[in-house]
């Protein structure tokens, strides 16, 4: 099973992108399913097709699919969409506010991530390719594996046990909705349905992350940031594509400032992600919607390249031996010594990025160890361990 992650900022062409590969492994002769994570959906209009909630047939080999996350919250959270009401109704919202407000911001993201693992485990597919959100939602999806295991396995059974214990009591005080074991067993059993996922998309040989810009200042900045924080996760980073480049052909002089500008941010970006490679698309001269432009289009952008090879092997995590000691380097391009804030917490190091932080469990080789330096090496935070 291979899986491809396309993320880019919102409106650089990545579902373009992420549909014209799915195509082309499709005709290569791959089972191939594309999938939008984005909550506002634009796959079915980029194939020019119908698509539901469960892989629709788009073309030969090629299925695709558009989550819908209100069906799925009602598929799969119903206990627990039952307890948030009967609070919500407590605390005085109305009948259709406390539906409303019940719907968690992010499940859309955990149910991706339940449907990008079935898919992975269920043989039914050689191919999954996944049209992200912009950055942002990407970032956190990506991240949301990180998060919940941290809560499940550090707080979730306690609090378990807490609010058994403080039902009898508070219910004679009260009568404020207390969760049951129904709610908290479906929590455990969608955690469960997530857990491994996190081994599936930060393994390089399955999973790589591709990053879709356009030749343009801010949208290059913000394709560096989300390279940094994606190695930070651990996912791999294996191309970036520059799309909608202005032609050669194009000999109008209303373009030459436009075009010399936008050779200034292709040089940057080839010299900024170097060693990833960087595949350029033109700017078609037409919408690149339904199946035979897709397929052009995805011809002209990979040319002899196989699309679903892992197009660069740049680790983000490795440890290694230096002298007695042990080194934990993490690959955090386009990040400087003040940008990085690190604690050590028993057998976890805490990680931290701008605004995302990370909680790196520590394998047991250096569990055992003393941090005794930290320093950034080119583009990798090296951490070394010591013996105590």
């Amino acid at each position: 099973m291979r899986i491809l992650l396309f993320t880019g900022k919102g409106g650089v062409g990545k579902t373009t992108v992420s549909s014209a590969t799915a195509l082309r492994a499709a005709r290569s002769g791959l089972r191939t399913l594309v999938l939008s994570t984005d909550p506002a959906h634009s796959l079915a209009d980029a194939f020019d097709v119908a698509l539901g909630d469960r892989p629709t047939p788009i073309a030969h080999r090629l299925d695709g699919q558009q989550l819908d996350a209100r069906r799925r919250f009602e598929e799969a959270w119903a206990d627990v969409r039952h307890y948030m009401v009967d609070l919500l109704d407590w605390a005085g919202a109305g009948a259709v506010e406390a539906e409303e407000l019940s719907v968690v911001p992010g499940l859309d993201e955990i149910f991706a991530l339940a449907d990008i693992k079935g898919f992975a485990r269920s043989g039914e597919y050689d191919l999954l390719v996944v049209d992200c959100a912009p950055t942002a939602e990407t970032i956190r999806l990506l991240s949301l594996p990180d998060v919940l295991a941290w809560y499940m396995n550090r707080l979730f059974d306690a609090q378990r046990r807490v609010t058994r214990l403080a039902r009898p009591l508070v219910s004679r005080v009260t009568s404020m909705p207390i969760a049951g074991d129904d709610v908290f067993g479906a929590v455990r059993r969608f955690y469960d349905r997530l857990d491994g996922v996190r081994e599936i998309l930060t393994d390089g040989a399955v999973t790589t992350a591709r990053l879709v810009v356009n030749p343009e200042r801010l949208v290059v900045a913000e394709a560096r940031r989300t390279y940094t924080y994606l190695s930070l996760f651990g996912y791999h980073v294996d191309a970036v594509v520059a799309n909608r480049v202005l032609p050669a052909a194009i000999g109008d002089p209303w373009f030459d400032e436009w075009k010399a500008a936008q050779s200034g941010h292709l040089t940057a970006i080839e010299e900024a992600f170097a060693p990833v490679p960087i595949l350029a698309a033109e700017l078609a001269g037409h919408e690149v919607i339904g199946v035979e432009r897709l397929a052009a289009f995805g011809d002209s952008l990979y040319g002899a390249l196989d699309a679903t090879a892992s197009l660069s092997d740049v680790a983000p995590l490795t440890v290694r031996a230096d002298g007695d000691a042990l080194v934990l380097s993490v690959h955090l391009p386009f990040t400087g010594r003040g940008d990085v804030e690190l604690a050590r917490n028993d057998d976890e190091l805490l990680l931290a990025v701008g605004p995302h932080r990370r909680s790196l469990l520590l394998p047991d080789s250096l569990v055992r160890r003393e941090v005794g330096a930290a320093r950034m090496a080119g583009d990798r935070l090296e951490v070394e361990f010591v013996r105590s």
